[in-house]
């Protein structure tokens, strides 16, 4: 059985999904509000990131690591062990 590495994924795919709909508009907004409101808009990069659990790359490597684990889960496979993330 290979080890799953569950890093950046969610407990399931829609949480994950939403979590980058939320996040991908405000980091966006973040960005295409600098000319009106200044450095004042990057404020809502952070918590665009902490949705997006880092850039949208780390984003992306989550989906597609929940991705692994539902499907995972449903071949009866065992559940890696979620390890504590040292920040």
């Amino acid at each position: 059985m290979r080890d799953l590495d569950t890093l950046f994924a969610s407990r399931s795919v829609p949480e994950h999904l939403v979590r980058g709909a939320v996040g991908l508009p405000l980091l966006v907004a973040a960005f295409v509000l600098v000319p009106s409101w200044g450095p004042l808009a990057m404020l809502l990069a952070v918590p665009a990131v902490v949705f997006l659990r880092g850039c949208p790359g780390c984003w992306a490597i989550g989906l597609s690591q929940t991705c692994e684990l539902r499907d995972a889960r449903r071949d009866g496979a065992r559940e890696p062990d979620r390890q504590p993330v040292a920040r």
